[in-house]
């Protein structure tokens, strides 16, 4: 299977992420509703003939949306042309992009939601009649282009599902929705990685580290290279919970997987805030960071986790937070 990719990453974090990416779904561990799903609807299309209705990933980051997306192209037997929402900057870029493509192929719009109007509105008849109508030139001198496009598929990744238009969401006719991973399936991705690493993993080492990863792959990833990187200073290379507790105290990851900013997050609303509720966007300035990184990438553990709960006045702190920071409260707490 042939790839056109558009690198979101650079040099050794890519390459990294490449190499440890599955390829199918029987390697790919965890999501297992959307893999009996996307099988199912798989195999119908391909016994059909047919190209595989559109199909919109959604979910926290560093779940295998992209990964899917490539594991889908490969169950299909096709190409797959990666790009994302940021880098179509105009419509002439989304044409030049679907005029490359062949019968069937995939075409994978990362972040999708941040698709600009105009390009989004070119995408409506390209997903739902295959074609697209395009101006060239300007004024009196402008004429209208009818292009047919042969069959495909748009897989659309996001981690703002809302913020996707009705009329974009509507053309997708599979919506998969990827959670965040338990400790077993994390378990069973660690050990695969270290074994791609060539890395001794003790049992214990590999709960450890799945423990702390926050649910997400792609954590377990990162945790597990640094680890290994502080056996093979530390220790004799092998990784055991010892030696995965020790090197993630030097991370600042604590034993539910919060990290530095996490831990601001909280104490900044108990400090500051007495717990809230306070807004997002009040916090994010307090502790010097993006809001919409706070609402993507840490509140949703969070939540999940008991540390904050969302109400229609603000964000609030639960008594978990302060248990486990260890910091005495006063009053009725969640």
């Amino acid at each position: 299977m042939n790839e056109t990719t558009t690198p979101e990453l650079n040099s050794d974090d890519l390459a990294t992420e490449l190499s440890l990416r599955p390829t199918t779904f029987a390697q790919y561990i965890g999501q297992d509703k959307v893999k009996e799903q996307m099988q199912i609807f798989i195999q119908a299309a391909k016994q059909r003939e047919e190209a595989l209705d559109h199909v919109l990933l959604f979910g926290p980051p560093g779940l295998g949306k992209t990964t899917m997306a490539f594991v889908i192209a490969n169950e299909l037997g096709v190409n797959i042309r990666q790009t994302s929402g940021p880098a179509i900057e105009k419509a002439g870029d989304l044409v030049a992009i679907l005029n490359e493509l062949e019968p069937g192929d995939v075409l994978f719009i990362d972040e999708i939601h941040r698709l600009p109007m105009n390009v989004e509105e070119v995408l409506y008849s390209a997903m739902e009649d295959f074609y697209i109508d395009i101006m060239l030139g300007s004024g009196d001198g402008s004429r209208s282009v009818h292009l047919d496009l042969p069959p495909f598929t748009l897989v659309g990744a996001t981690t703002r599902a809302g913020m996707l238009s009705n009329p974009l969401r509507a053309r997708f006719g599979i919506s998969a929705h990827m959670e965040y991973y338990d400790t077993t399936s994390l378990e069973e991705i660690v050990k695969r990685t270290a074994d791609i690493f060539d890395t001794e993993i003790i049992p214990s080492g590999a709960h450890e580290i799945a423990l702390r990863s926050r649910g997400t792959p792609r954590i377990a990833n990162r945790l597990l290279k640094r680890v290994r990187d502080y056996a093979q200073i530390k220790g004799n290379g092998s990784i055991d919970r010892d030696i995965t507790d020790a090197a993630l105290k030097i991370l600042d990851v604590d034993s539910e997987g919060l990290d530095v900013t996490d831990q601001k997050i909280l104490r900044t609303m108990i400090d500051l805030y007495n717990g809230g509720p306070v807004g997002l966007s009040t916090i994010a300035v307090a502790i010097a960071e993006d809001p919409e990184t706070l609402e993507d990438m840490y509140e949703p553990y969070l939540v999940q986790q008991g540390f904050i709960i969302r109400t229609k006045q603000g964000r609030k702190v639960t008594e978990k937070a302060y248990t486990h920071l260890g910091i005495a409260h006063q009053g009725e707490l969640l």
